[in-house]
C-alpha cells in the first residue's frame, strides 16, 4: 500500500488477538472459518511498476469493496482468491467515503451478509478478517466497539481491533456474521485509535452508476486539512499530548457544532476533568453515562471523581460496573483505590 499524505499509519493484526470485552460467547469457529471465504487479498499495480496490497470484501455477485486508498490511481487491480487472479473489470467510487467496488467477471465465492453499522453499541464484540502484511491466509482479530461517530446517515466505526499494513478494505463483523464496517485507518501515535467505515456506505455505493477504471481518485474525509477534518479526528491531537487547553477549545466547538454527539460532550468532559473543572466534569460524564449505559470512559472518570472525592464505596461499585465492560479500565479504577484485581481476559494468541 503507498504512503499515504497524512501522518496516518495502516497497519494490521498479525493473528488473532483477545481484547478486553464484555461478557459477551465469542462467535463459533465455524462461522468466522466459514466467512474467511468472503475476503479477498487485492493487489495493484502501479504507474511506476510498483506494487501494492490490501484486503477485500465481497458485497454482491462479482463485487468486492475495498478502500479507495488502496486501489485509486492503479494500472490494473486484481484480487487474488484461491490462488488465482482475477483483474478488475469495472468500478463505483465513493471517494469522500474512502470505499470503492471493483467488479470482476467470474468471481465464484462467498457473499457476506450486509448488516446495519447504525444498530451497533459500546462495547459490543466485533472481529475483523483482512490480510495484514501481506499474508498468505486471511487472518483475524477480536476486539470491541469503543465509539460511534455520526456522519452523513451512519457511523464511523471506533474498535480496539487493531491492523496493520495490508488489512486496509478488510472485513468487520458482528457476532452473529454480519459485515458491519470496512477497516480503512488508524490515527498516529503510540496509543492508536482505529477506525472503520459503515455498511450503509456500502449499499449506497452498490445503487450508484461505475466509473472509468482509470477515473482519477479524489482525496477522502480524513486527508482533508486539519481545520476541515471531523471533529473525531481534530481532538486526537490534544487528548494525546495533554494539551487540555486545546482539547476543551476543540471539543466545546464539537459541542457546539453537533450537541447530540455523545463523543462531543465526553471529550469536553475529559478536558474538564484535567483542568481541575470537576463539578462540570461530573455533569457531563453523568449526562453521558444515562444515555449510554455501556460507555466504559463515562464510567471510569465518574469512578475517579468519586475516589477522588473520598466516596470510596461509590467508586468501589462503578469499578464492578466497569468490570462487565472494559476490564482495563476496571483495572484502572482500582489501581487508583489500591485494589488489586485479577485480570481473566489477559492477551492470548489464537
Amino acid at each position: 500500500m503507498r504512503k499515504l499524505t497524512l501522518g496516518i499509519g495502516f497497519l494490521f493484526s498479525i493473528g488473532c488477538v483477545f481484547t478486553n470485552t464484555p461478557a459477551i460467547a465469542a462467535p463459533p469457529d465455524s462461522l468466522v472459518y466459514a466467512l474467511k471465504s468472503t475476503v479477498v487479498k487485492i493487489r495493484v499495480v502501479l504507474p511506476d511498476g510498483r506494487y501494492g496490497v490490501g484486503s477485500g470484501v465481497v458485497v454482491a455477485k462479482d463485487q468486492v469493496v475495498t478502500n479507495c486508498h488502496v486501489i485509486a490511481n492503479a494500472y490494473a487491480i486484481n484480487i487474488i482468491k484461491f490462488g488465482e487472479s482475477h483483474r478488475a473489470t469495472s468500478l463505483k467510487a465513493d471517494w469522500e467515503h474512502d470505499l470503492c467496488i471493483a467488479g470482476f467477471d467470474g468471481l465464484n465465492t462467498t457473499i457476506a451478509t450486509l448488516g446495519e453499522s447504525t444498530n451497533l453499541q459500546y462495547e459490543q464484540s466485533v472481529f475483523t478478517i483482512s490480510f495484514p502484511n501481506n499474508s498468505p491466509r486471511p487472518l483475524t482479530t477480536y476486539g470491541a466497539v469503543k465509539a460511534l461517530y455520526p456522519m452523513d446517515d451512519s457511523v464511523i466505526i471506533r474498535s480496539s481491533n487493531d491492523f496493520r499494513l495490508g488489512a486496509s478494505g478488510g472485513a468487520m463483523f458482528s457476532d452473529d456474521g454480519k459485515l458491519v464496517g470496512i477497516i480503512t485507518l488508524k490515527s498516529p501515535g503510540r496509543n492508536a485509535f482505529y477506525y472503520n467505515m459503515p455498511v450503509e456506505w456500502i449499499k449506497n455505493l452498490l445503487k450508484q452508476p461505475e466509473v472509468s477504471l482509470n477515473t482519477k481518485g479524489e482525496s477522502p474525509f480524513w486527508d482533508a486539512p486539519e481545520e476541515k477534518r471531523p471533529y473525531f479526528m481534530r481532538v486526537i491531537q490534544p487528548y494525546q499530548t495533554h494539551d487540555w487547553v486545546a482539547l476543551k477549545k476543540v471539543s466545546t466547538e464539537w459541542v457546539q457544532a453537533e450537541p447530540s454527539t455523545s463523543e462531543a460532550i465526553n471529550y469536553l468532559a475529559i478536558a474538564e476533568y484535567n483542568l481541575k473543572e470537576t463539578k462540570n466534569a461530573e455533569q457531563h460524564f453523568s449526562q453521558l453515562y444515562a444515555q449510554n449505559k455501556h460507555h466504559s470512559s463515562a464510567l471510569l472518570y465518574l469512578g475517579m471523581i468519586a475516589a477522588e472525592s473520598g466516596n470510596k464505596d461509590e467508586a468501589i461499585k462503578t469499578a464492578a460496573l466497569l468490570d462487565q465492560l472494559d476490564k482495563d479500565a476496571a483495572m484502572q479504577l482500582n489501581e487508583k483505590l489500591g485494589i488489586k484485581s485479577s485480570n481473566d481476559c489477559s492477551v492470548s494468541q489464537c
